[in-house]
């Protein structure tokens, strides 16, 4: 072990207590609902919700910043305004993406979507939100929950307002949660992507984002270039 760390370490758990904090208080209720209650009842429950117009709008869009196009895109930006921040979060979609996309196809690929399980079970009613295309397969785990905790997170990690921390934090949590208010997923499905996503870029941050040697990418992307013309 590295003499420098456990000061990394300590300085992480301070400046991101409370997005730590506030991701257990999450994380336990959930999986204690998981362990206790039978899916498809947690997720009637949930389902229970749907109804209102301005709600059901509001999660039919959040949930595409789960989207790989929108994360393109949103990776893009933060590159362009500091390649470092862009590097570390890029590296942390890459490859919680990966990891959650290999379990979804090759490991738990027989397990279905509510939509389709809900299909031969119409006497329960599911609600359903106007203009979501419902997938069937692939439930486990899901990649729209891993993609947002891997990108929003790795900034909530990397800002130092207390109060964009906590946002970034709502954003990844509203648009996993999302996944379940319009039946793409069930609750163990964002659980699991939440915790990929987070273990990744908590992973990379004390790796990649703390290394010295890294710290002269710590700028906009095009500020050499700039630089030069300027002097020219």
């Amino acid at each position: 072990m590295k003499p420098n760390t456990s000061e990394r370490i300590k300085h992480f758990l301070i400046n991101n207590a409370a997005v730590l904090l506030l991701y257990l208080a999450l994380l336990l209720p959930s999986l204690y609902l998981i362990y206790v209650y039978d899916k498809l009842q947690l997720h009637l429950v949930f389902n229970q919700l749907v109804g209102s117009v301005y709600v059901n709008g509001f999660f039919y869009y959040i949930t595409y910043l789960g989207d790989g196009f929108m994360a393109i895109l949103i990776l893009l930006i933060i590159s362009v305004m500091n390649l470092r921040k862009g590097l570390y979060t890029a590296l942390s979609f890459l490859l919680a993406s990966l990891f959650s996309q290999f379990l979804k196809r090759y490991v738990f690929e027989d397990i279905d979507r509510p939509w389709m399980i809900f299909q031969n079970k119409q006497e329960l009613g599911l609600r359903l939100v106007e203009g979501v295309d419902n997938h069937i397969h692939n439930s486990f785990p899901s990649g729209h929950a891993t993609q947002a905790f891997a990108i929003f997170i790795c900034l909530a990690f990397t800002s130092r307002n207390k109060l964009l921390k906590l946002f970034f934090f709502f954003i990844a949590s509203l648009t996993a949660f999302s996944r379940v208010y319009i039946s793409q997923h069930w609750l163990n499905d964002i659980v699991a992507g939440s915790l990929i996503g987070m273990i990744f870029s908590t992973a990379l941050y004390l790796w990649f984002y703390q290394h010295p040697a890294l710290k002269s990418l710590n700028r906009p992307l095009f500020a050499k270039k700039q630089k030069n013309e300027s002097a020219a």
